[in-house]
């Protein structure tokens, strides 16, 4: 199911969006087609992971041409819109370089936009198999062994998060068709779920074994040698290597560096940024305090207290085993850089 699966397709009119923050439980879609339900569904999280809000910002600029022309706007009313798309979410640089990459050919028309756009999505598609593959044998190199991997992975890097297949998820998947894989450890990604909420139900699609775990069970995992290796995505990675991904990964990472197995990063090229030379100029998005004071809309903190809801962290680059790209991989611990091999 999830091989056919389109977290964001183009209608002809218009954008639909399969919302995740219904899932697993309900399967809907949410028909965009203006550029305020754009912005907000990427800001709720409806549409969700680097790459797919890529692929639903490229479109959004082929929206906002339309809006544009059924409420007489002018073009540099257009272009403003464009640019609330772009600055919608601060972290995940696919955003604004593949709304960039549209842009170029804006003033071509409507069907020069949408053919890049179009263009973007099979683009990332064909890359996240490509490194799925790229992945699969290097981390078969590294293991050395003759018998299944046992993975651990965190927050949703599926089909659901990219235009289709998935980053690190897209490895898992291609590690199960080859019979190497025996089971996948899915943290649950506090406080937004993607883990146990997308990441499992994707893996139930595919019929992966797995088991989902509170993230604060994830070191232990690892530190136990239940783990083989840990595979997680990425929202921007700098140009030394440095990674910004969902809240809660740079545990896994120094959990893998204490126990020494690998650590790998899957993105494509469209994620990583050589105009930021390390993590420390990535922007950190804070989402909204209830999000981790409340549960299903239920306060669980007292009423005096204060939240603090930073929707990424960012791994240092020496942590980093492996980045995984649809180029190969790049041993980033070992010194390959990004800024010196992706330039």
């Amino acid at each position: 199911m999830s091989q056919e699966l389109r977290a964001v397709e183009w209608t002809g009119s218009g954008l639909a969006l399969i919302d995740q923050t219904l899932l697993p439980h309900r399967a809907e879609t949410v028909d965009v087609r203006d550029t305020d339900t754009l912005v907000d569904a990427i800001r709720r999280l409806v549409v969700r992971g680097a790459p797919a809000i890529g692929a639903a910002g490229a479109y959004g600029v082929a929206l906002a041409m339309l809006q544009g022309e059924r409420e007489g706007w002018t073009g540099d009313r257009v272009r403003a819109e464009v640019a609330r798309i772009r600055e919608a979410r601060p972290t995940a640089v696919n955003l604004m370089v593949c709304v960039d990459r549209v842009m170029t050919r804006f003033d071509e028309g409507l069907e020069a936009v949408l053919e890049e756009a179009a263009a973007v999505q099979r683009e990332d598609v064909d890359a996240n198999r490509a490194m799925g593959a790229h992945g699969a044998d290097w981390l078969l190199k590294k293991a050395g062994e003759d018998r299944p991997l046992r993975i651990l992975t965190h927050c949703n890097t599926g089909a659901l998060a990219t235009a289709g297949w998935g980053t690190a998820l897209g490895v898992i998947r291609e590690l199960h068709a080859r019979g190497r894989l025996e089971v996948v450890y899915a943290d649950e990604t506090r406080p937004l779920l993607q883990g146990s909420r997308l990441t499992a139900w994707e893996l139930v699609q595919e019929g992966i074994p797995h088991r989902v775990q509170a993230d604060g069970a994830a070191a232990g995992t690892i530190l136990r040698g239940l783990v083989d290796a840990a595979i997680v995505g990425a929202d921007r990675i700098a140009a030394n290597g440095d990674t910004a991904n969902k809240v809660g990964t740079v545990g896994v990472a120094l959990a893998c560096a204490d126990a020494g197995i690998p650590f790998l990063v899957a993105a494509p090229t469209t994620t990583v940024d050589l105009s930021t030379p390390t993590g420390d100029a990535i922007p950190i998005e804070l989402r909204g305090e209830d999000e981790v004071l409340e549960w299903g809309g239920v306060r669980t903190a007292p009423a005096g207290s204060r939240g603090h809801n930073p929707a990424f962290d960012v791994t240092p680059g020496r942590l980093v085993t492996g980045l995984v790209t649809e180029r190969g991989v790049l041993e980033v611990s070992a010194g390959e850089l990004p800024g010196d091999r992706l330039r």
